[in-house]
């Protein structure tokens, strides 16, 4: 959806739902000041009736009823009701027994109102000063409602009869309907006419855009020095800036001073970009002349092509992609005298977008090169075939490892309960005394001789064998720590980028390190801004790496200290993450295998932390700088591309 649309019906939508709301306020008031004047008409027609009625009741003789249904200003007052309220459906008065004596309509006499089977109305008079929606919905229902006075006989203080007067919710609605009908109106001339108006503001706020790209597509033809007609105050600076680039580009295409000052703008670019290039790359125009040619090709001698005999395949690769203006190639040939690598040689017709012929590009790639590529991609996948088979190797020295520790704790229980036994004094045989059951014969075997002893296994010294116990354990844990965070280094997890923002990061790595900091009186400082730009990164990963340089900040300050954790911005939309301690420093023999696997100095160090924060950062195409003073701290610094 455009920017136009988007504010055409932004401004239409607005304008609408301002113009239904008006209409919905405007029926509810129709619909309050109906009810109200329905009422109140209501009022005075059963005021009239009541006073003629208690008129003719107080000067009859005989049957009130009859005097009621023979007295003409009765039968006036209630032929009339339609004068007084457009919205009374019937005017009736009826006996004790709800037999209508008098009516406005004269199908009702002598019939019990309300009629069988209809529903009893209800009182009409509270609804005046109901709430609007509760009006609304009375109106719209199918409900019957009446205005009732009782008569009293003055004699008899009885009620013998009432006026009713029915309200009819049917002529509310059509006086509603056609209100509703002129709000459809207004809100159908308003959609209308809010997207003309929307469609005129629009093309006039957007007229600058509109300016903007007319001024990009004419930079994008190739014009020089645009300027833009941009009298908005708002957009004045970006119509400057825009007229600026537009200079600069136009200086860039006809030069400073000089020709050649413009063929050097103009060659800038290609320069930078081909003297990086590892293939030697030469340009030729359309009569052979040599036009450009990169470092490599610069140092194979290039310049001297042009007085290459005839029959040299340069010469002749070149002579037939000029004539034929088509590709040749590859052939394998030596550039220069003394080269010892051998090159292989690609030439390529370049034509402008209007298939002009423009010249001829000889590309000579060093074929050395390429097999030191392909070695060291072979050696890649040796050192990958490696490690899976040592993570291989690895996960099952495990398993062994996970036996000897089960089997070596059974030892141990086993030599704890030998050595609660007692040790008690052997008795022979000869002695008189019946030996254990343990330790008598087999009927096959030898009698020993009664003169002599045989010592008991309980009766010799026991040697304290637990402690050897306990070292062969610490031993296995320690190789199966170390076989963890090897299959950990080997197996990493699998990377789940998204954009992360460092504030939060830093503040929950300074949450976790504090109580380290706090044990260890040191000063935990954090500064991270919180517009610094987003980093593509996995959480998990990133805050392992961190901490892990956090805490080792920690111990490596024992006597307290100071830990910064700060981030910033920087050039080429670069992220710079610094862990900063006051510690005792790094040496600097040690500086250069800091990060290898298994180094540590740490007494009890497995070696593998720093190994993972690079790995970490290798994975996530960061850097990792180090800088370290004996004595004076270390700073650690990471460095991730923006998100």
């Amino acid at each position: 959806m455009s920017i136009k649309a988007k504010q055409v019906a932004g401004v239409t939508s607005l304008v609408v739902a301002v113009v239904m709301a008006l209409s919905a306020y405007h029926m509810t008031t129709l619909a309050r000041l109906n009810i109200e004047d329905t009422a109140s008409r209501g009022q005075m027609l059963k005021n009239a009736i009541f006073q003629r009625a208690k008129d003719v009741v107080a000067h009859g003789a005989g049957d009130p009823y009859e005097a009621l249904r023979e007295d003409g200003g009765i039968q006036s007052i209630i032929s009339s009701a339609s004068a007084f309220s457009k919205n009374v459906g019937y005017v009736a008065i009826v006996n004790k027994d709800g037999l209508a004596i008098v009516s406005s309509l004269p199908q009702l006499v002598g019939q019990p109102i309300p009629l069988p089977g209809e529903p009893v109305p209800q009182d009409f008079l509270p609804l005046a000063t109901a709430p609007p929606v509760q009006q609304l919905r009375a109106v719209y229902s199918d409900q019957t409602y009446e205005i009732n006075e009782p008569m009293v006989d003055a004699a008899s203080d009885q009620v013998f009869g009432s006026i009713r007067i029915g309200v009819s919710t049917t002529l509310l609605r059509g006086e509603l309907r056609e209100a509703m009908r002129n709000a459809a109106g207004a809100v159908l001339v308003a959609l209308i006419l809010a997207s003309a108006v929307a469609m005129l503001l629009s093309q006039w706020m957007l007229r600058p855009i509109h300016v903007i790209q007319s001024g990009l597509s004419r930079l994008g033809r190739g014009e020089l020095d645009v300027t833009l007609d941009l009298k908005e105050h708002e957009f004045r600076d970006l119509g400057s800036s825009f007229e600026a680039v537009s200079a600069q580009l136009s200086a860039l295409g006809r030069g400073a001073a000089t020709p050649a000052d413009a063929r050097a703008g103009a060659s800038t670019d290609l320069e930078s970009v081909m003297d990086n290039l590892e293939d030697a790359v030469a340009l030729f125009s359309p009569r052979g002349e040599l036009i450009f040619c990169n470092k490599a090709m610069n140092a194979l001698h290039a310049r001297e092509m042009e007085a290459l005999p005839h029959d040299s395949p340069v010469r002749q690769i070149v002579e037939r992609t000029i004539a034929g203006r088509k590709s040749q190639g590859p052939i394998s040939v030596s550039l220069a005298e003394g080269d010892a690598a051998e090159r292989l040689l690609v030439t390529h017709a370049i034509e402008d977008t209007g298939g002009r012929f423009l010249g001829a590009m000889l590309v000579a790639r060093n074929l050395g090169y390429l097999s030191q590529v392909h070695s060291t991609l072979n050696y890649s996948r040796k050192l990958a075939a490696l490690g899976r088979l040592m993570a291989g190797v690895a996960h099952e020295v495990k398993n062994p490892l996970n036996a000897m520790t089960i089997h070596l704790e059974l030892l141990k229980q086993k030599l704890l309960r030998l050595q609660a036994v007692p040790v008690t004094a052997s008795v022979g045989v000869g002695d008189g005394i019946p030996a254990p059951a343990s330790r008598i014969p087999d009927p096959g075997s030898p009698i020993p001789d009664p003169g002599s002893r045989t010592p008991d296994p309980g009766s010799m010294a026991r040697p304290d064998v637990t402690k050897h116990v306990d070292v062969i354990g610490k031993e296995i844990r320690r190789l199966d720590e170390v076989l963890n965070g090897f299959l950990k280094f080997a197996r990493p997890d699998e990377l789940k980028l998204q954009p992360v923002r460092l504030p939060a990061l830093i503040s929950e790595i300074a949450t976790s390190v504090a109580p380290e900091a706090q044990q260890r009186h040191i000063v935990l400082k954090t500064d991270c801004a919180d517009a610094l730009p987003e980093i593509n990164a996995d959480p998990g990963m990133l805050s392992q790496a961190l901490l892990n340089l956090a805490l080792n900040a920690c111990q490596a300050m024992p006597q307290g200290g100071t830990l910064k954790l700060t981030c910033r911005a920087t050039a080429h939309r670069r992220v710079e993450i610094d862990v900063e301690d006051t510690g005792v420093g790094i040496p600097p023999e040690n500086l250069k295998r800091i990060f290898d696997l298994y180094f540590t100095t740490k007494e009890k160090g497995s070696g593998i932390g720093l190994s993972m924060v690079y790995r970490i950062v290798q994975l996530h195409d960061g850097d990792v700088e180090v800088q370290s003073t004996p004595g004076h701290g270390t700073r650690f610094r990471l460095i991730f591309p923006q998100a």
